[in-house]
């Protein structure tokens, strides 16, 4: 199907959905690498015109990549929820811009957004948050609150987890031990306490698993553990009967993508029965926590749809994130600008893409956070990722990820620090999830209204993890 719209005397056509809603994103190096952005503003503008009248049930009817050959594209059809979407079944693209925010505007997004997010697909959320402004991402996202449980909640309103990430370049114990110490000092570690490793082997993550589970049972910490291996190394921990709590994926939004990192659907699935089996949970049963990432499917070569087109790095972003709900995850998190410049330049480029990313992660029904990141090639800086993170503080992100310095020396990329979480904490009025906080409070870290309080290592009852016992 073609598509035109006039702007200053010039006609613009755009052959087919796809195009449309590539030339309707925001600016990104990704898309201009991909040779599916926007020639010029205008160009940009005309395709945001013709977006605004495309009826949501073209999107539903047209996915982007095709149904018989993808099977991200055959979940997301297949699980469509039809009476879900019939309130807003109407609605075109830009309709359904100002019923977002009109439901805002009327207090109604509690109660309207949950029932009809199953029956919005990744499409749909991809091309109507390429026509909001960054403050409407962060209006619509601040009224919703999915939510997800295992030893601590994530998601709740007027709550702000942390990811405490104490990367090592060996996976050193001591070392590992020293970050995680400097975190909970700090009041992280909530969402999950979560190691990138840097081998595979699975005795090396069964290490660091048991690791941190003894850690959880000596001081009796209401948390989650996590050792970011593929899902096949978990599930073979699993059967070896290793403390496993979550089981880690990254996800993208395309078959060939997935096929990429080496994961099926099936395998999620199988891996999602066999974590809720271990019953590790205390006041709830979601396992699962994805990673996903703007441009990951484009460093694959793995972006292309109908006739072999490319799609932009937004939408197929968004279309991991129904491969994410499909298994009721506790968490999933983009992590915005860890890929590089050539997907996401500068700190414009990745603040809107991580507003983008909550925004639509959330409508989606998702207990959604971001790694407020970038490498040090990219024109960005901390100042930037202050800014974003408190956008996202303000917009609900359910958490973010916290490192050390706010550097990660095994990863090499910079991140938020545990003062971070602090601060958007202190000036957001936002506290961490309950479980954990009644844990600080009882410890003495924390006062009545949750607020870390300034602690000496030394006299700490975690002080034996600095000397390693």
């Amino acid at each position: 199907m073609q598509y035109q719209q006039g702007i200053g005397g010039r006609n613009f056509r755009f052959h087919g959905l796809p195009e449309v809603l590539a030339k309707a994103s925001p600016r990104r190096s990704g898309d201009e690498l991909a040779g599916c952005a926007a020639e010029s503003d205008a160009e940009r503008v005309a395709a945001r015109y013709v977006l605004a009248d495309v009826p949501l049930t073209d999107l539903l009817e047209h996915p982007v990549v095709a149904y018989e050959t993808d099977d991200v594209t055959r979940l997301i059809v297949d699980t469509h929820d039809r009476a879900a979407f019939t309130p807003i079944a109407h609605l075109t693209v830009g309709g359904l811009r100002d019923w977002l925010l009109d439901s805002v505007a009327t207090d109604t997004a509690a109660d309207l957004l949950p029932a009809v997010s199953p029956g919005i697909t990744p499409e749909m959320a991809a091309a109507v948050s390429k026509l909001m402004r960054n403050q409407d991402l962060v209006t619509v996202a601040a009224a919703l609150s999915p939510r997800a449980a295992f030893r601590t909640t994530i998601g709740l309103p007027g709550r702000l987890s942390t990811r405490l990430q104490p990367n090592h370049p060996t996976d050193d114990p001591h070392g590992i031990a020293a970050a995680v110490l400097d975190g909970l000092l700090l009041g992280c570690g909530d969402a999950v306490i979560g190691i990138n490793p840097a081998t595979d082997s699975p005795a090396a993550v069964a290490r660091l698993l048991v690791l941190l589970d003894d850690l959880r049972q000596r001081f009796g910490i209401p948390m989650q553990s996590c050792v970011l291996t593929h899902v096949t190394t978990t599930l073979e921990l699993l059967e070896q009967g290793a403390p496993v709590d979550l089981v880690f994926q990254s996800i993208a939004g395309t078959q060939a993508a997935n096929r990429g990192f080496g994961v099926t659907l099936g395998m999620l699935a199988e891996a999602n029965a066999a974590g809720r089996e271990t019953g590790r949970g205390t006041v709830g049963s979601n396992v699962m926590y994805f990673e996903t990432g703007q441009g990951s499917a484009l460093s694959a070569d793995a972006h292309r749809g109908i006739d072999g087109l490319p799609i932009d790095q937004q939408t197929l972003e968004c279309r991991a994130y129904a491969v994410a709900r499909a298994f009721d995850p506790l968490l999933v998190n983009t992590v915005v600008g860890f890929i590089g410049p050539e997907y996401l330049y500068d700190g414009k480029q990745i603040t809107r893409a991580g507003l983008e990313d909550n925004f639509c992660g959330k409508l989606l029904g998702l207990p959604m956070g971001v790694d407020v990141c970038y490498t040090n090639h990219a024109e960005a800086d901390q100042d930037d990722a202050d800014l974003l993170a408190t956008a996202l503080a303000v917009a609900g992100t359910a958490f973010v990820i916290t490192v050390p310095g706010a550097d990660d020396t095994m990863l090499g990329y910079q991140s938020l620090s545990y003062h971070d979480a602090l601060y958007l904490r202190r000036v957001c009025g936002l506290r961490a999830a309950p479980e954990f906080e009644d844990w600080l409070r009882g410890l003495g870290m924390a006062d009545a209204d949750g607020r870390v309080l300034p602690a000496d290592p030394s006299g700490s009852p975690l002080r034996a993890l600095v000397a390693g016992r």
